[in-house]
């Protein structure tokens, strides 16, 4: 996806589920949930072990989520990541963003099939504050 497109997304974007959301402040994606938080996104904690992060509810699968998503955020393991894809594209989700160090060229084949945009491995947070500061 190129600069352009991504900015486009995350402009436009409102709502993100974070697949992977822990309420722990030391976790990666705490801090950027809370980031994102704070630049006005809605944030919804996708993780089957936590009851609410954020001030948000969590659900326990994309599934589970009710309403629109707009970018599905992706804080698992690579090998978790196909069925995330298969969830975003069942939810109608815009995008799916897989954080870094997250890459899966199958749900990324999958989810592009499906006309769903997708970017692997980089972090939602760090391209925000480059292409929108």
């Amino acid at each position: 996806m190129s600069d352009q497109d991504m900015a486009e997304v995350l402009r436009s974007a409102k709502t993100i589920a974070v697949v992977g959301l822990s309420s722990n402040p030391m976790r990666a994606s705490f801090g950027v949930s809370r980031f994102l938080q704070r630049h006005g996104y809605r944030i919804i904690p996708v993780n089957p072990n936590e009851r609410e992060v954020l001030g948000e509810r969590a659900y326990p699968t994309l599934k589970d989520v009710p309403g629109e998503i707009d970018i599905v955020n992706v804080f698992r393991r690579p090998s978790r990541v196909p069925e995330v894809a298969d969830d975003a594209i069942q939810k109608g989700a815009r995008c799916l963003w897989m954080q870094e160090g997250v890459l899966n060229q199958e749900a990324a084949e999958k989810a592009e099939a499906a006309g769903i945009p997708v970017v692997m491995d980089r972090c939602i947070l760090k391209e925000l504050a480059r292409l929108l500061p």
